[in-house]
C-alpha cells in the first residue's frame, strides 16, 4: 500500500470494553421501554377505534424500535446478553426480537442457561438453524441441550465428517468435565519440519484460533509429541528444525478430568492454552484460559447459592419457580430455628429469675455463627482447590481449633466487660466468657465437618451449610449459655 492510500484510510478507532458501558446501555433501554409503555398506556385512554392515536402510537412504537436496534448493533455480544439477563421476561423477549440475526450465536452462547431456554423458545426453527449452523463443534456442543432434537439434527447436516464425530464426541462427555469444555480448533505440525515451512502453513490461514499461546507437535497417528511456544518459533532461526526447540515437558489433561481441577492447573501454572490427550496419547482438543474462567465463574456463582440452599433461577422468574427453589430450605430453617427455641425455652426458669440472660444469649449465638462462618469458607475454598488430604485433615482441624480458642479468648474477654457492664455480676461475666468461648468452638468444629462429610459423600459441600451452621450454633449456644447459668448462678 502506498503512502497516499494508507494516509486516505481513516485509522481504527479502538473501542473500550467497561462492564460500566454494558450497565448505561441497560438503564437506556430500560427508559426507552418506559416511554414506549407509557405511549401505549396514553393511547389506550383515548375513545376506542380513535385511528389517530393508533397511528401515534405506531410511530412512535416503530421510532423506539429502531432507536433501541441501533443500540444493540453497537453492543458487544456480552453486554446484548447481560441486557436479556437483567429484563423481566416480556421485555426480554421484545428486545431479542431486535437482537441481529449476526449476533445471535454469539448472545445465545453469552447468556445464563436459564435466560437461554426463554430465548430459544422464542425464536421459530428456520432462525434457530441459522443462528447455529456456523457454530463450532464444541459450541453447538454447549447448546445441543437447550436445542429441540429436530434442529440439532437439521444443523448437523451441514457439518463435515470431522466436525460431525468432534459434535458427538463433545456430548458424550460429562457437563462437568474437560471434555465438555474443550475446543477443537488448534494448530498442529510435524517434528520433523522446520520452522520456515510453519512459519509458511500458518501465514496461509486466515486466522490463529483464539488464544493460540502454543504450537501442539504431533505424529502421523496424532500422538502429542511436544508443544512449541509461540514466542520460541518467532525467535528461533527458520532453518532449525521443530524437535529441536520443542518442548517435551507439558502438561496434558483427560476429556474425563473435573473441569474444576482443569481450573486449578491453569492457576497454578499460569497457562493460557493446554492439550487434550485420550487414553492412547492422541491429541483430541484443548482447552483455553477463556474456557476456564467461565467454569471458574459458574463455580464461584454455584457455590454462592448453595451456602443459602438455593439454585441458579432467573430473577424474574414466576412465583412458584421462586417458591419451589427457596422453600425447602426455609422450611428447614424454620425448623431449626424452632428447635433453638425450643432449647431456650427449656430454661424459661433461669431467665425469668436472671432477665439480663434473655438480651446476653443472642450474642453468643451471634459471634458462634460467624466464627463457624469464617472456618467453613476457608474449608469450602480448600476443598474447591484440591488442597485437602486425608494426610492434612487432623492436622487443619486442631488448627482451626486452636485459632478459634484464641480469637474466642479475645472476645470474649470484650463480651464478658460488656455483660458485666450491662448487669455488674462478676459471675454473669464469667458465664458469658466460657459460654461464647464453647460456642465459638462448636461453630469452628461444625464449620469444618459439615463441608467434609458432604464432599465425602461426594454432595455439594457449599449446599445448605450456612442453614446447617446456624441450627448448630443457635441451639448448643443457647444450650451451653443457658445451661452454666443454670448451674453457676441460680
Amino acid at each position: 500500500m502506498t503512502q497516499s492510500a494508507a494516509a486516505q484510510k481513516p485509522p481504527a478507532t479502538p473501542r473500550r470494553l467497561d462492564p460500566e458501558d454494558a450497565q448505561t446501555a441497560l438503564a437506556e433501554v430500560q427508559e426507552r421501554l418506559r416511554r414506549q409503555q407509557l405511549v401505549a398506556d396514553l393511547v389506550h385512554r383515548q375513545e376506542e377505534g380513535d385511528a389517530k392515536a393508533t397511528l401515534v402510537e405506531d410511530l412512535v412504537h416503530r421510532q423506539h424500535e429502531a432507536e433501541l436496534k441501533t443500540l444493540l448493533d453497537g453492543l458487544h455480544p456480552a453486554d446484548i446478553a447481560f441486557i436479556l439477563e437483567s429484563l423481566p421476561k416480556d421485555e426480554r423477549q421484545a428486545i431479542w426480537k431486535l437482537v441481529s440475526p449476526e449476533h445471535d450465536a454469539d448472545v445465545l452462547l453469552e447468556v445464563e442457561d436459564w435466560v437461554r431456554e426463554s430465548l430459544i423458545e422464542a425464536m421459530d426453527r428456520q432462525d434457530l438453524v441459522a443462528a447455529t449452523g456456523n457454530m463450532d463443534a464444541d459450541e453447538l456442543a454447549d447448546l445441543a441441550p437447550d436445542l429441540p432434537p429436530d434442529v440439532v439434527a437439521e444443523v448437523q447436516k451441514g457439518l463435515t465428517e470431522e466436525e460431525r464425530a468432534q459434535l458427538l464426541e463433545a456430548m458424550g462427555y460429562p457437563e462437568d468435565s474437560v471434555g465438555a469444555i474443550m475446543d477443537f480448533e488448534m494448530v498442529r505440525v510435524r517434528e520433523d519440519v522446520t520452522l520456515e515451512v510453519v512459519l509458511r502453513y500458518l501465514r496461509r490461514l486466515h486466522e490463529l484460533p483464539d488464544h493460540t499461546d502454543q504450537i501442539f507437535v504431533v505424529d502421523r497417528q496424532d500422538k502429542l509429541q511436544g508443544i512449541l511456544p509461540l514466542s520460541r518459533l518467532l525467535v528461533s532461526e527458520p532453518e532449525t528444525e521443530v524437535r529441536a526447540v520443542m518442548n517435551a515437558d507439558f502438561l496434558t489433561l483427560n476429556p474425563l478430568d473435573s473441569d474444576a481441577d482443569a481450573a486449578g492447573a491453569f492457576e497454578r501454572y499460569d497457562l493460557v492454552s493446554a492439550p487434550v490427550m485420550d487414553d492412547q496419547g492422541r491429541l483430541i482438543g484443548r482447552v483455553t484460559i477463556a474456557d476456564v474462567v467461565d467454569v471458574m465463574r459458574e463455580d464461584s456463582q454455584e457455590q454462592a447459592l448453595s451456602r443459602a440452599g438455593l439454585q441458579e433461577e432467573d430473577i424474574f422468574a414466576p412465583v412458584t419457580t421462586a417458591l419451589r427453589n427457596r422453600a425447602p430450605w426455609l422450611l428447614l430453617n424454620l425448623c431449626t430455628a424452632a428447635t433453638a427455641s425450643f432449647v431456650a425455652s427449656r430454661f424459661e426458669g433461669t431467665v425469668s429469675h436472671i432477665v439480663i440472660l434473655a438480651f446476653l444469649m443472642s450474642i453468643v449465638a451471634g459471634i458462634g455463627g460467624n466464627s463457624g462462618n469464617q472456618t467453613m469458607t476457608l474449608i469450602i475454598r480448600a476443598l474447591a482447590m484440591g488442597r485437602i488430604t486425608g494426610r492434612n485433615l487432623w492436622q487443619l482441624v486442631k488448627r482451626e481449633l486452636f485459632v478459634t480458642l484464641l480469637v474466642g479468648l479475645c472476645g470474649s474477654l470484650v463480651a464478658a466487660l460488656f455483660a458485666w457492664v450491662i448487669s455488674r455480676s462478676m459471675s454473669i461475666a464469667l458465664v458469658m466468657m466460657a459460654a461464647m468461648i464453647c460456642n465459638m468452638l462448636v461453630g469452628a468444629s461444625v464449620g469444618v465437618l459439615v463441608p467434609m462429610v458432604r464432599a465425602r459423600f461426594g454432595k455439594d459441600p457449599a449446599m445448605g451449610s450456612s442453614v446447617l451452621l446456624t441450627f448448630a450454633t443457635d441451639s448448643l449456644g443457647f444450650f451451653i449459655f443457658l445451661g452454666l447459668a443454670t448451674i453457676f448462678l441460680l
